[in-house]
């Protein structure tokens, strides 16, 4: 298809279809891991199809369904970008929301702008939304992306990917050929400064995952005994010390320069024998940002026993550790001697911790894309607490510069007294109507002109 020229500027005209787009796949449930992802992707690749893309479906599993097209670019020397959402969800609980998690309403806000409401409104079915109607939009004009762009909806990455990008990557890594670069979700949203300037974090880096069984093995026993081989004693010790202890505050490059340049924005000085000082400055973004500043270990689960009278033999606990890039075998180390010498870990998921370079071609398209729709944008890098597919797809090298750069990049100007960071898995999540529609002209102008 040949491209013509762009008569229809995508800040002229609104994207309507993305709002319809989001309602319908917020009430396709696909909570991980009860409710396959099946129904979303043959939504999604019904949608491509209608725009003439190829669509191809995969599972790795039946139900377990990944949707991959690719969107020829107008230069074929470039290489290529991966642009991939996930389409499962984490489990929501009717009684706890004010609204059914799998509604897809839209209601006014108290500020009078309206919301898509439900489980997935940010985590991520808005970025697959955005997605869907702006490559639609592009093909219906005649418009190509500057360079192929690959576009993957996946399974399965609310519990690590096993099922969606990382079986896409070991069993058909042709689908990315040429993809030097890829971006998804939790970054390209916007905190505002002053009415005058956006900060617009973009995610460059991204802890290390650590799934964690602990185990230990005693004498059981009557429980009215004396038992000094109890193992729910030596686990629970175990537990206790690694939710208690406070790993030291390690500035990695990323969360320096994010630090530094919020404190810039802020006209407040930065110190770095202080981090905390400038975390303290983000209001309600604090809880996300302050994760990145340490290693993290918190005990989520426990296991054991069977009677109230019986000392058991066995007792095991889980830990979800976080670890920063570059950190994981100091991590790991520490978890072990917390543990102590009575006390074994298993590894029930273990995943990279990876960091890419903010000073980069890709950055700089992000941000005259953002400036473009607001001139009052200024972005800058930050380090993901959590993890994406991208840590996946950082691993694979499908165009020879030795594995894809990830970065979170999902544009929405945000209101001010919106906490965005707590709607990831949080009740009530939702996302502005108006963040969504600014989103889908921030990609048009990324994918047109990158």
């Amino acid at each position: 298809m040949e491209s013509s020229p762009q008569s229809a500027h995508p800040s002229e005209t609104s994207y309507g279809e993305v709002v319809g787009f989001l309602t319908d796949l917020i009430r396709l449930d696909t909570s991980n891991p009860t409710c396959p992802e099946r129904p979303a992707a043959e939504y999604v690749a019904e949608k491509l199809a209608e725009a003439g893309l190829e669509p191809q479906l995969f599972d790795s599993e039946p139900g377990r369904t990944s949707v991959v097209a690719r969107f020829e670019g107008s230069d074929p020397s470039a290489h290529a970008l991966l642009v991939h959402g996930h389409l499962d969800v984490v489990p929501a609980d009717p009684a706890d929301w004010s609204v059914d998690p799998f509604g897809g309403e839209v209601r006014d806000s108290a500020g009078g702008d309206p919301m898509v409401w439900g489980r997935g409104a940010v985590d991520m079915k808005n970025m697959d939304a955005m997605t869907l109607s702006v490559v639609r939009r592009m093909v219906r004009e005649g418009r190509k992306p500057k360079r192929d762009v690959v576009i993957a909806f996946l399974a399965d990455e609310e519990a690590g990917g096993e099922k969606g990008a990382k079986f896409l990557a070991a069993k058909h890594p042709e689908l990315f050929d040429g993809c030097a670069e890829a971006i998804s979700e939790v970054g390209g949203y916007s905190y505002q400064i002053n009415p005058d300037l956006r900060l617009y974090l973009i995610e460059t880096a991204q802890k290390g995952l650590a799934w964690m069984r602990l185990k230990a093995k005693g004498q059981a026993g009557h429980g009215s005994m004396i038992n000094n081989d109890n193992a729910v004693t030596e686990l629970a010790a175990a537990v206790a010390r690694i939710g208690a202890h406070p790993f030291p505050i390690t500035l990695t490059p990323t969360v320096r320069a994010f630090l530094e340049q919020v404190c810039d924005a802020m006209g407040v000085p930065f110190d770095p024998a202080d981090p905390q000082a400038a975390v303290d400055l983000l209001g309600p973004l604090a809880r996300f940002i302050g994760a990145t500043l340490r290693h993290t270990a918190n005990p989520t689960m426990l296991e054991a026993g069977y009677k109230a009278n019986v000392i058991p033999e066995r007792a095991s606990a889980v830990i979800d550790g976080r670890f920063l890039p570059g950190g994981d075998q100091e991590f790991l180390a520490t978890i072990d001697e917390l543990a102590g010498p009575n006390v074994t870990r298993e590894n029930i998921h273990l995943d990279r911790a990876v960091e890419a370079p903010f000073g980069a071609p890709i950055v700089d398209a992000m941000l005259d894309a953002l400036r473009a729709e607001d001139p009052g944008a200024r972005t800058v890098p930050y380090c993901l607490s959590a993890g994406t597919d991208n840590k996946t797809f950082t691993a694979l090298d499908v165009s020879g510069t030795g594995g894809m750069r990830g970065y979170g990049f999902v544009p929405l100007r945000l209101t001010p007294d919106l906490d965005f960071a707590a709607m990831f898995h949080g009740v009530d999540e939702r996302v502005p109507v108006s963040a969504l529609d600014f989103g889908c002209r921030v990609l048009d102008r990324f994918l047109s002109s990158y």
